[in-house]
């Protein structure tokens, strides 16, 4: 699903109409005052006023601060630096005077339905102008004890960015800013860099889903200096070369506290790995590094293990979707055995081979901090993973993510063996193993009392009817107590009896949020021989807001029922279903999908 994720946002930021494009320019010259049919002159300049204009003025604004001021307990208007809100008015001319200090701040929050906070400023997807971000520029000497700065999702403000980083000098005290998504240009990589002198307390940047980054990141980079402070450097998506890995490593020893790193989606980096991994050697304070989706292969993964001996801090190592890395784990296996704080790897869609998994089963007893393994979406590893599971740490463990991996009956039943042990086990996905059909009370058996088992996931397994009556007793037994999330889609091999009797015991999921029972897209079925004991199920749910069931085929009785349910129940549930409404003549029913509430975009 990351991966989808980053597909969906790339293209979001490349594919635009010519019509796209001629409405941007116009609004780039719009200001977010003249959006909102206000006056944008009078940002700048005040009309003309004599004297005794003025005095009058002063003394309304005066009493305005006051009666303010007293509504608000003497703290709305008046932030650190002593400044007020000023609003004056000249009736004769008809015009607005501008707003000063913090006033003014909270009035362009405002506009743009946010609520301002001296500390943290997130104006993110408020489709800001460049004439916006000159006005945010100019409020900024009263923004002096900012620390978070959120311009990220305003893909208007590209090429402006220097309007604003000249006067980043006034909040000196800032320490993370976002600037994702904002198709920024060489110009602002530029000018961004060289602002890093105003703001020496800088840890966190993100830059991701920029592409006109790639190829230009050198520019950044080499206003780094000795003495900078950035902990987090985030570059998801900027289509990244090899020429951008070379310059970020060169200036790596530049940035002695940086904790994560993110270069994720960019494909090109691969070929300048080398020299980036070389200088990877020196942050021994490095505790997150995701690669997700770069264009990895086995010499890759080769050159990368070179530095994990000495990435002693790492925590969270993730190279998922790097679908030709496949086979360079078998000689990386023994690096990654020095990583011995490891707690989240992540090597979903990597295409790992068997000998891949005999290294990583070698080493497993020296990732004794490991809390979460994702090794999903690899169908070769499904026989070796029998092995694996006895190795690992046990009784840390909260997240196993082994979906669509082809697992065996012996590396089933040898998980089965272990769940006793996996005491702190929070997430368990098994989906798309056809192996646990028809053996689900081998995994739930062994649960204790009370797990902390929080979200279980067997979609497509093949689940039969046994198996739901199965799941119904150890619900009605408080084993699955703490269930949030549960996925049950796509087993069209249950049957209805199987449904009846889990919705008659489902009372033992208290804490149940989120249910999902879809079909596959192919199937439809009539829930009419189970519709009772679930609309009784209901009632036994108190914490479910999330019910899907995509492709059982209601009428439009049933559905007035699931509607009923929460107006007499005074409950929120969000149904998913789709229903038939019947044609005369003979005519083939028509399906149309509906719900309580407006539906929410499931992942399959």
């Amino acid at each position: 699903m990351e991966t989808q994720e980053f597909q969906k946002r790339g293209e979001g930021t490349q594919r635009r109409s010519p019509f796209d494009l001629i409405m941007n320019q116009i609004r780039r010259k719009k200001s977010l005052t003249e959006r909102r049919q206000r006056p944008s002159v009078t940002r700048f300049f005040r009309p003309s006023e004599d004297s005794e204009k003025r005095g009058k003025s002063s003394s309304q604004t005066k009493e305005s601060e006051n009666d303010d001021t007293s509504r608000a307990d003497g703290k709305e208007n008046l932030e650190p630096g002593g400044l007020q809100t000023a609003v004056c008015s000249d009736s004769a001319g008809g015009e607005v005077c501008s707003v000063v200090g913090w006033g003014r701040v909270k009035m362009f929050a405002q506009k743009l339905g946010k609520k301002p906070d001296s500390r943290s400023l997130s104006l993110n997807h408020c489709d800001l102008t460049a004439t916006d971000v000159v006005e945010l520029a100019t409020m900024l000497p009263f923004l002096t004890l900012l620390e978070e700065l959120d311009l990220s999702w305003n893909d208007l403000i590209g090429g402006a960015l220097k309007a604003l980083t000249f006067h980043l000098q006034h909040i000196n005290k800032l320490k993370t800013l976002k600037l994702s998504s904002c198709r920024l240009t060489a110009e602002d990589l530029t000018a961004l860099g060289e602002a890093l002198d105003y703001i020496p307390m800088l840890e966190i940047l993100y830059l991701s889903w920029n592409n006109c980054i790639g190829g230009n990141l050198h520019t950044l980079t080499h206003k780094l200096e000795v003495g900078c402070r950035v902990k987090e450097l985030h570059l998801v998506d900027c289509q990244l070369t090899a020429r951008d890995a070379k310059s970020l490593g060169e200036r790596l020893c530049l940035l002695p506290c940086l904790e994560v790193l993110d270069l994720s989606a960019n494909k090109l980096v691969a070929g300048g790995l080398e020299d980036l991994t070389q200088e990877l050697k020196n942050n021994c304070r490095l505790r997150v590094l995701r690669m997700q989706m770069c264009g990895l292969q086995q010499d890759s993964i080769c050159t990368l293990g070179n530095a994990f001996p000495f990435l002693s801090a790492l925590q969270q190592l993730d190279l998922s979707c790097n679908k030709e890395a496949g086979g360079g784990f078998k000689q990386a296996a023994a690096q990654i055995g020095h990583l011995s704080r490891m707690q989240n790897l992540d090597l979903h869609l990597c295409c790992l081979t068997e000998e891949d998994m005999e290294g990583l089963n070698q080493v497993a007893p020296s990732l004794c901090d490991l809390t979460m393994l994702d090794l999903s979406s690899n169908k070769k590893i499904g026989r070796m993973c029998q092995q694996l599971f006895p190795s690992l740490p046990l009784c840390k463990m909260k997240r196993i993510v082994l979906n669509n991996c082809n697992l065996t009956k012996a590396s089933y039943q040898s998980l089965g063996d272990l769940m006793l042990q996996l005491s702190e086990l929070e997430t368990l996905n098994l989906s798309w193993n056809k192996c646990v059909g028809g053996s689900l009370k081998l995994l739930l058996d062994p649960l204790q009392p009370n797990p902390r088992l929080q979200e279980l996931k067997l979609s497509s397994c093949n689940l039969t009817t046994e198996d739901m009556v199965h799941l119904a007793s150890v619900s009605k037994s408080g084993k699955l107590a703490s269930l949030r999330l549960l996925d049950l889609t796509y087993n069209d091999t249950v049957g209805d009896q199987g449904w009846a009797l889990f919705f008659q015991e489902v009372g033992g999921l208290q804490g149940l949020g989120e249910l999902d029972i879809s079909l596959r897209p192919s199937s439809r079925r009539d829930p009419s021989p189970w519709l009772d004991s679930l609309l009784s199920a209901l009632h036994h749910l108190p914490a479910l807001t999330d019910f899907a069931m995509q492709r059982w085929l209601l009428s439009l009785q049933d559905t007035e029922r699931l509607d009923a349910f929460n107006k007499e129940s005074k409950r929120n549930v969000r149904f998913d279903y789709c229903f038939s409404t019947p044609k005369p003549d003979g005519e083939e029913p028509v399906e149309q999908w509906g719900g309580s509430k407006i539906i929410k975009k499931r992942e399959t």
